[in-house]
């Protein structure tokens, strides 16, 4: 049995975790849910060992548990499998799962503990193939066996399905229910999802403002649970119809080789005022198109254009070869989906941030040379009160939840930004903090930028898109208004099949 008991963290003046306590019986699936900035991340790494409570204790089976570290936890039983799995890209399925072991197994006897572990949950991973061409979902399984073999009672999952597909999610839900039922691992399955708690979970624990608000056995109404989180229901929106403007971006038979995937003869116009959606499983080409358009991927066949006051009749000018840095001097800006590894910088402060991107004024004459400090904790103020980041201006991106990473690095795009190229916008954020998010991006795009997203939540693409577009295979298969996109169509457009 795990039991979290009146654990408290502070990070500054921010009480991440104010008294938390709550317990996971052996054999349970376990939902931990509640708004972004909560404290579900704090205390899932408190548990698992990864960071260091205040105050407060971790019990497991009766014993107190001092862990310094993730190898103290997963030595207890604990482990956390963590929403971007944490695996070596350029080493082999069978090398990672022998990191696991710290030298204690041969590559013989490692190739057979992967295999018994992967028929144990269901799972097909080849052991000589290199990490870095797996999908999100198979990287996460080769997490997970990894844990598991590593002798993991417990087992946390941190927002496991924001990346993977449908296939995946079935297979992970199936081998937590048999692990749960007929090995008696402890499950805790962190997550924004309604849907998936009630699917999946026994038992879920709310959070709000970084105390538990209420516990309660499932099934129970969404109504009920939301109420619990916010303390009232947020309103949903919906996308109304626009009149689009001049085309503000355009690729045109643009091809590439990006990893795995090759696009090949992407055709793609952004018009001013206009929302455009990319759906398709992961690796289908949406995240290329978004890297090829913000400069980060190099085309290797037709032509980029960005629209720029000098140009011809049309608006448009030619960027195939310009660097990334001249297109956000442009109007264009991208945020990745991974926010600390692409997107901040981890170690800076919410005020260094501010710096970087250019948001604080730079001094005259000599005084240019030095930072000013007392400017930059001015802007990050301004910008944690405008976008209501839980944070202060010393804050580092670690520290902070992934809404309130979302929250920053949507802080740090200028008022003048044309083009918007978003992947996942809401990954991981919870129905508030999505709304506000969705409210931010919809007065930009009514103000006459264009802007374009990647999503694997079908609501949201239809909600959310004036069009959507269907990538399969590395190609743009379909387009469609987001108004007359039924969830059949798309499902089948997305598997392929137009």
């Amino acid at each position: 049995m795990l039991e979290v008991i009146d654990v408290h963290k502070r990070y500054g003046t921010v009480k991440a975790n104010d008294g938390v306590a709550f317990t996971v019986q052996p054999g349970a699936l376990h939902g931990l849910v509640g708004e972004n900035g909560a404290g579900k991340s704090t205390i899932v790494g408190i548990v698992s060992g990864a960071r260091r409570a205040d105050a407060g204790r971790i019990r497991l089976d009766g014993v107190d548990l001092d862990m310094s570290g993730p190898r103290d936890g997963l030595a207890a039983g604990i482990g956390l499998l963590h929403q971007d799995p944490m695996v070596l890209g350029p080493m082999t399925v069978l090398e990672n799962f022998l990191l696991g072991s710290h030298g204690h197994l041969s590559r013989a006897e490692g190739r057979r503990q992967l295999a018994a572990t992967c028929d144990r949950l269901g799972f097909e991973l080849p052991p000589d193939a290199v990490a870095r061409t797996l999908t999100v979902g198979e990287r996460q399984q080769l997490e997970m066996a990894r844990l598991l073999a590593a002798g993991a009672r417990v087992l946390i999952l941190d927002e496991p399905t924001t990346a993977i597909s449908a296939d995946q999610r079935e297979l992970l839900f199936a081998a937590l229910r048999r692990l749960a039922d007929e090995e008696g691992l402890s499950v805790v399955y962190v997550t924004h999802k309604l849907e998936e708690l009630a699917e999946l979970c026994h038992r879920v624990t709310v959070m709000r403002a970084g105390r538990v608000v209420g516990e309660r056995d499932l099934p129970v109404s969404d109504a009920e649970l939301v109420e619990l989180m916010f303390g009232s229901s947020p309103e949903l929106g919906e996308r109304e119809a626009v009149t689009v403007g001049a085309p503000l971006l355009r690729l045109h038979g643009v091809g590439a080789l990006d990893g795995s995937t090759t696009v090949a003869d992407a055709d793609l116009v952004v018009h001013a005022r206009e929302v455009v959606g990319l759906a398709g499983m992961e690796g289908s080409g949406q995240r290329s198109l978004l890297r090829l358009a913000a400069g980060v991927l190099a085309a290797e066949a037709g032509t980029i254009e960005l629209a720029d006051a000098g140009a011809d009749s049309d608006g448009l000018v030619d960027v195939t070869r310009e660097s990334p840095r001249r297109r956000r001097a442009m109007g264009l800006e991208f945020l990745p989906a991974d926010r600390l590894a692409e997107g901040l910088v981890p170690g800076l402060t919410v005020a260094e941030h501010a710096d970087l991107a250019g948001a604080v004024p730079v001094r005259s004459g000599w005084r240019r040379f030095w930072r000013d400090d007392d400017a930059a904790v001015a802007v990050a103020e301004r910008a944690i009160d405008t976008y209501r980041i839980k944070a202060t201006p010393t804050s580092t991106p670690e520290q902070l939840s992934g809404g309130n990473q979302q929250r920053l690095l949507l802080s740090l795009v200028g008022d003048d930004v044309d083009v918007l190229l978003m992947e996942h916008p809401t990954r991981g954020l919870d129905v508030a903090s999505a709304e506000w998010v969705w409210d931010l991006l919809t007065a930009r795009a009514d103000a006459g930028a264009g802007i374009v997203f990647s999503s694997s939540d079908l609501d949201e693409l239809r909600r959310r898109a004036d069009r959507i577009l269907v990538c399969f295979a590395g190609r743009i298969i379909a387009s469609l208004d987001a108004a007359d996109a039924d969830p059949d169509t798309l499902g089948h457009l997305i598997g392929g099949r137009e």
